[in-house]
């Protein structure tokens, strides 16, 4: 089960840089167009959420376990 909750933590992090990456490149180009720029970022907090709510319960049904620092 870890490895399929590592998979999605990966996939997750690649749809957030790109919605970031998008974001920028819509920012460096459209300077009259906004918007889009307005929907990569919501994107990007959305899918940021998504995340930490998966982690959270992740670890809450005891799939994901911290390492101990010695």
């Amino acid at each position: 089960m870890t490895i399929i909750i590592k998979a999605i933590v990966i996939i997750l992090l690649g749809f957030i840089f790109f919605s970031l990456g998008s974001a920028l490149y819509f920012l460096m180009r459209d300077r009259e167009n906004s918007e889009r720029i307005v929907k990569a970022l919501t994107w990007r907090i959305g899918l940021s959420l998504l995340l930490f709510v998966i982690l959270i319960f992740a670890y809450a049904m005891g799939w994901l376990v911290p390492h101990q620092i010695s």
